[in-house]
């Protein structure tokens, strides 16, 4: 059996530092068994002479972040970025690493690199963002042609995706059971939250296109003894858009760390997304990550949410501002725990440590193999992607 390679670098268009979520969750996993380099994308700073930094997160993990001058033109920045990843190999072998791909983008500078493996973990539909670079498809059509084994991050991303690789895995978000599980046993609220009297209905993550800002308005409006908590930066939209209330609290970016201790104080957690072309394939990672603090969630009809939390009644799905009020208010009045036993069943087998050690088989058996079946979570499938039996 071919073993994977001792070494993985990752093509990120997110930045480390910017939200914990899918990508630090399974890298600091992966760490524990081979070098982990996290390549961001470049910042452009006051310097002639264009440099890759290193800072070094846990003993087998670094955040590589290339440094250019400002004001390039595009076909530079390619060129200065494979540059440095030249430099960067320059007593590596490529045929040493697994490169992971988060952005097909990466491909403008990566491209003359053969590695010992290489995989797409697909955990968003990139081009349907806002701002998204018009030749984004086109790459990821190539990087399908590149990749060994494709991953995708939820169960609609996985429909789209599964007929462009034939070693297509479904893997959805997961969770870290025991660091949410502190919403429920260590009910240590923030000062910033704890003074607010009434109930507290919160949201975390990226505010940004996808955010029903007329959702929250309303729910604000109709209900202005309910505390509407929204913790997580605003990208990509004009913070002045975002409805003032006195009973709406921005509260900011907040570390991975706090967050159990601000779930901890709520009565109610949101998932207030748009249905649009940005939030047609999303798999919220926060959906599992409510549920194992113990708290109700309402959300609007995201498509991974509806299946399976919805149809199994663990989170209530509102269409509008009305139905909102009214999930919300059975929430606040009704008795939680034989609904929270059925959480507890369904997250039972629910962990990344799970999702990394099932992703690492799936790489090892690419490896291992000379020809791919197209294999998922929901068994064989043929080549149109119709289940087959075993």
């Amino acid at each position: 059996m071919k073993p994977l390679p001792k070494n993985l670098l990752c093509f990120s268009h997110l930045r480390w530092d910017f939200v914990y979520q899918r990508p630090q969750h399974l890298l600091t996993r992966f760490a524990k068994d081979m070098a982990v380099y996290f390549l961001e994308e470049p910042i452009f700073a006051s310097t002639d002479v264009p440099y890759l930094t290193f800072s070094q997160r846990m003993p087998n993990l670094w955040v590589c972040v290339p440094y250019l001058p400002a004001h390039m033109e595009e076909a530079a920045v390619n060129q200065q970025l494979r540059e440095l990843i030249q430099v960067f190999f320059a007593n590596k072998e490529p045929q040493e690493f697994t490169f992971w791909y988060y952005t097909p983008m990466a491909l403008k500078f990566t491209d003359h690199l053969t590695p010992g493996l290489t995989v797409y973990d697909c955990m968003d539909e990139l081009a349907a963002f806002k701002f998204a670079p018009e030749e984004l498809k086109i790459l990821e059509e190539e990087l399908f042609n590149r990749a060994d084994v494709v991953f995708t991050g939820g169960a609609s991303l996985y429909e789209a995706k599964k007929l462009n690789h034939p070693n297509t895995y479904l893997f959805p978000s997961s969770i870290d059971k025991p660091h949410f599980a502190k919403a429920r046993t260590q009910p240590l609220e923030p000062a910033d939250q704890a003074g607010l009297q009434g109930p507290k209905i919160g949201f975390y993550g990226v505010i940004d296109e996808r955010f029903d800002v007329e959702l929250i308005q309303s729910i604000a409006q109709a209900r202005p003894t309910w505390n509407i908590i929204l913790i997580g930066p605003v990208v990509k939209i004009d913070p002045a858009l975002l409805p003032q209330n006195a009973n709406i609290h921005y509260l900011g970016a907040r570390t991975y760390d706090q967050l159990p201790y601000y779930l901890s104080g709520w009565d109610v957690a949101l998932i207030p997304f748009l249905l649009n072309d940005s939030t047609r394939y999303i798999s919220p990672t926060k959906t599992p990550e409510y549920l194992a603090g113990g708290k109700p969630v309402v959300s609007t009809p995201i498509r991974d949410v509806v299946s399976p939390y919805g149809d199994r009644a663990l989170v209530s799905i509102a269409q509008n501002a009305q139905e909102f009020i009214d999930a919300i208010e059975g929430w606040l009045g009704g008795s939680r725990k034989p609904w929270l036993d059925e959480v507890d069943a369904f997250l039972d087998t629910n962990s990344w440590d799970l999702t990394c050690a099932d992703m690492s088989h799936a790489m090892v058996d690419t490896l291992n193999r000379s020809s791919y079946p197209i294999l998922s979570l929901y068994g064989p499938t043929d080549a149109q992607g119709v289940e087959v039996a075993l």
